[in-house]
């Protein structure tokens, strides 16, 4: 194997590990405020019980900035192995 393709397979093993750490983080901040509503609810953020305050805030702030981690991340990874956009 050359070294241009194990340069491109650890691009892409880093690549799936930041999309996969990614969408988990997504998945548990889209569904677990609604399985745990009911105990989450018993504690309060900002005057607002925190399984509402999840539902119409907190998700949103996370997604952005799940967006902002990937772009910033993409960024290092494509200087750390040479990758660039043909823009």
């Amino acid at each position: 194997m050359s070294d241009i393709d194990t340069r491109r397979q650890a691009y892409w093993r880093a690549t799936l590990r930041l999309t996969s750490a990614l969408l988990l983080l997504w998945a548990a901040v889209s569904f677990l405020p609604g399985w745990f509503a009911g105990e989450l609810n018993t504690v309060e953020f900002l005057g607002w019980p925190l399984g509402f305050y999840m539902a119409a805030q907190g998700a949103l702030l996370v997604f952005l900035a799940i967006v902002w981690i990937y772009a910033h991340c993409m960024d290092r990874l494509d200087r750390r192995f040479g990758v660039r956009d043909n823009h």
